[in-house]
């Protein structure tokens, strides 16, 4: 594990990353989820794609690269960015788990693996369509500690800077960016993920021109078990 001090809108961010396969001439950039870490995308994917150079990265606010100032998803792109500049990398492909999708996404690589890819809003169920108005309701009449009795499970044990920023870009839409995305893009789904629905894919999959779309066995986190089938996709299409 290393540590990478970057600069961004003159605020100094410690990123903690990890490379394989250095003596590879290309590298992938591996992208985690919200709540998770670089460890989890290293647990499916270090064993895979060895003619590659792999890069894992703990996002600002995660795993060991803190976090004490509210940024949203475009900041979040625009750091790695700034970090990759750094290092002197640059990924021919990013795969992004859940709302590390959205970030990949953001990032327009010329590969885009996406993994139940957060940035499509899942359908609300009208158990949760009543939380919210409730919430709504009592808002003004409340503390702010009520807001976390509100929350998903997600947020236990979150810090407040991540609490903001999780409220700010829960409901964030990436239509727009999936419509006009230009690169190769390859989404993987859980077929029994209830995180990010397998219909969200198939929307994903439906803005995105040119897109492929695979379904494989499992839930959000299926590509834990699914490492090797991806790798094997990847390696046929890009030949």
């Amino acid at each position: 594990m290393a540590k990478k001090e970057i600069v961004f809108q003159n605020n100094t961010y410690a990123l903690s990353y990890e490379l394989l396969n250095l003596d590879q001439p290309q590298t992938i950039l591996f992208l985690h989820g919200w709540g998770s870490n670089k460890e989890i995308m290293k647990q499916a994917f270090g064993k895979c794609f060895p003619s590659y150079q792999h890069l894992y990265l703990d996002l600002p606010g995660f795993g060991h690269s803190p976090l004490d100032r509210i940024i949203i998803t475009q900041e979040y792109a625009d750091i790695v960015r700034v970090f990759l500049k750094a290092l002197h990398v640059k990924p021919l492909m990013i795969v992004g788990h859940s709302y590390g999708g959205k970030v990949a996404t953001l990032l327009a690589p010329e590969v885009l693996v996406l993994l139940s890819s957060a940035g499509i809003v899942p359908p609300k169920s009208l158990k949760v369509r009543f939380k919210i108005a409730l919430f709504k309701l009592l808002k003004p009449f409340a503390p702010r500690s009520f807001y976390r009795l509100f929350a998903t499970k997600d947020v236990d044990g979150m810090s407040d800077v991540m609490y903001e920023i999780i409220k700010r870009v829960v409901n964030e839409d990436l239509s727009p960016h999936f419509l006009t995305c230009k690169a190769k893009a390859f989404l993987f789904w859980g077929k029994d993920d209830t995180a990010m629905p397998l219909q969200c894919g198939e929307k994903m999959h439906a803005l995105i021109k040119g897109s492929r779309f695979f379904p494989l066995e499992g839930d959000h986190f299926f590509f834990l078990r699914n490492g090797e089938t991806i790798e094997k996709i990847m390696m046929e299409s890009l030949g």
